[in-house]
């Protein structure tokens, strides 16, 4: 008898370790369809569009060249022009800001709608959803009647003599930072009060009792409890902040552009799609290395 035919008790059940594979291989397989169908596939076929030639009309010409990339770096018959490294950088500055400060808002929220009793916690908590009610091109449009020259906040910009009179607040870094966290604080606060509200306060008592100040109080007793809900939340606020175009675009206007504006304008009005494809590998490398120096960081702060 081979060793695959060989009887052995799994969960109560008499099978073979034969059985036992082939189920396991219908049980990964859909799994494995959806990536290959929706990430391998897809990211093979942007590596090979990135590596082509784009002909005169902006047809795909599968002559193989690095050119793309070498453009990316900003290699070009001028010489070298960091342009486009300079956008990769700005976009990489923009997504760890915009999750910083939605971070730093998020705690305080999150502990605020924690403190609150049952019943008025879903209240709060449904003020945080509601913005996801909204299209998000709305919710963008919104902030240009929030920072136009009648309302409040330009009025006082005008009088502190940041902005002239009259004068909207937008397009500004500010009015693109500022899109970007109200886009992104909900995606921070909702994991992270599911490990809020969960918080073993008797740790934080026991580091209040020893003397511990504030800051000790939070890392050595909060931060690690709430580890995975911030954990999540960064990662879906790094990761798309990378890569968003909508707010840049309009809140930000010409003055303003990042990685995502410039590959919609490669795919769309450029018809550059091999270097937007090239741009778009770019960005994907850096998501992959932010996403590696946080995994590192993350596991030091897990054992501090």
């Amino acid at each position: 008898m081979k060793p695959a035919d060989m009887l052995l008790t799994w969960y109560g059940e008499l099978t073979t370790r034969g059985r036992l594979l082939k189920r396991g291989i219908m049980l990964l397989l859909p799994g494995i369809l959806w990536l290959l169908l929706f990430l391998v596939i897809p990211g093979l076929v942007l590596v090979a569009v990135s590596l082509v030639t784009r002909g005169a009309y902006g047809e795909l010409e599968w002559i193989f060249t690095l050119e793309n990339y070498r453009r990316l770096a900003g290699f070009s018959s001028f010489g070298w022009i960091p342009d486009y490294l300079m956008i990769l950088w700005r976009s990489v500055v923009v997504a760890f800001v915009t999750t910083l400060v939605s971070v730093l808002l998020s705690y305080p929220l999150c502990f605020f709608i924690a403190g609150r009793r049952e019943r008025s916690r879903y209240m709060w908590l449904t003020l945080v959803i509601i913005p996801f009610w909204t299209n998000m091109v709305i919710r963008t449009y919104a902030w240009f009647l929030i920072l136009s020259p009648e309302m409040p906040v330009a009025r006082l910009a005008a009088v502190l003599g940041i902005v002239p009179q009259g004068a909207p607040l937008y397009p500004s870094a500010f009015a693109v930072y500022l899109g970007m966290v109200s886009m992104f604080l909900p995606f921070v606060t909702l994991p992270l009060y599911a490990s809020v509200e969960r918080l073993d306060w008797t740790l934080v008592e026991a580091a209040q009792d020893l003397y511990a100040s504030r800051v000790r109080v939070f890392t050595q007793a909060i931060l690690p409890q709430t580890l995975p809900g911030l954990s999540v939340g960064i990662i879906l606020t790094f990761i798309p902040a990378m890569g968003m175009f909508v707010v840049p675009d309009l809140l930000g206007g010409a003055k303003y552009m990042l990685v995502g504006n410039l590959i919609q304008q490669q795919f769309g009005t450029s018809r550059d799609w091999p270097f937007g494809a090239a741009i778009s590998m770019g960005l994907m490398v850096l998501t992959l290395i932010g996403l590696q120096i946080y995994r590192r960081r993350g596991r030091e702060i897990e054992y501090v």
